[in-house]
């Protein structure tokens, strides 16, 4: 979720600064250092679906 996230605040980052244009004084490399620290988050596994929830998830085989 959070890496969909960031995808969506890179791209508006993107379009910021290719623009040349700032949101309520915010720049485009703003959004770019928001987007890293949301993947960071992602890539530490915050904001991921736990484990426990799938209950053996596609692990699970029949014998």
């Amino acid at each position: 979720m959070l890496a969909i996230v960031a995808a969506i605040v890179f791209g508006l980052g993107f379009l910021l600064d290719l623009l040349n244009t700032r949101i309520a004084g915010i720049s485009g490399m703003a959004f770019v250092l928001l987007g890293l620290c949301l993947l960071a988050l992602h890539q530490a596994g915050i904001g991921t679906a736990s484990i426990s929830s799938y209950r053996g998830g596609w692990r699970r085989t029949r014998r």
